[in-house]
């Protein structure tokens, strides 16, 4: 059987791109059986209905019109089938229908919840950045201030302590040494 060419090119925009999500395609893959279950619904429940007594369903544009009633669940109950092979391809269509919105509206959820993921992830990495070049920077901080004290303490060494007791600084500022009774204010 030879596809139609606009057929053909609806299963590949479909099916086509393998890089997308699972989701997605879950989701392209059924609202296509959705839409090839509708139509051949349609015909098929034309075919049951059309010699039934008091059947409603006796043209294809009116199947078509109850095939996405029922498809949506929506079921306005202006067609219905009335014969036993028409309502088993009414279950099915309705079967199909309540499948294809299910999948559909996980994929949008799916789609929400992968973003809301991504976000987080670079929310958590922009924090990583921050906190390990703040860990970097504290770090080089810390080793200025002790190449600044080992400076210090180098010319401290260099120039040697005071004349006379070698507390002459420690009372110039108020503390005296333990055991040291008088104190130079």
């Amino acid at each position: 059987m030879v596809l139609p060419a606009f057929l053909t090119r609806t299963i590949r925009l479909f099916l086509g791109r393998v890089d997308r999500p699972l989701h997605l395609q879950a989701a392209a893959v059924a609202t296509l059986v959705l839409a090839v279950v509708m139509l051949l619904g349609s015909y098929a429940v034309v075919a049951a209905e059309r010699d039934a007594p008091s059947a409603n369903l006796t043209s294809y544009p009116r199947a078509l019109w109850w095939s996405a009633e029922t498809a949506t669940t929506v079921g306005y109950g202006d067609f219905y089938p009335v014969t036993l092979r028409g309502r088993l391809i009414a279950c099915l269509v309705m079967f199909v229908g309540i499948t294809t919105y299910g999948v559909i509206t996980a994929a949008i959820a799916a789609w929400f919840v992968g973003r809301e993921e991504n976000r987080r992830h670079r929310l958590a990495e922009a924090l990583h950045d921050r906190v390990v070049g703040g860990e970097r920077r504290l770090s080089a901080d810390a080793e200025a201030l002790h190449e600044r004290f080992d400076r210090l303490e180098d010319m401290i060494s260099a120039v040697g302590t005071p004349q006379g007791d070698g507390d002459d600084l420690t009372r110039r500022k108020g503390r005296a040494r333990p055991g040291d009774q008088s104190r130079d204010h």
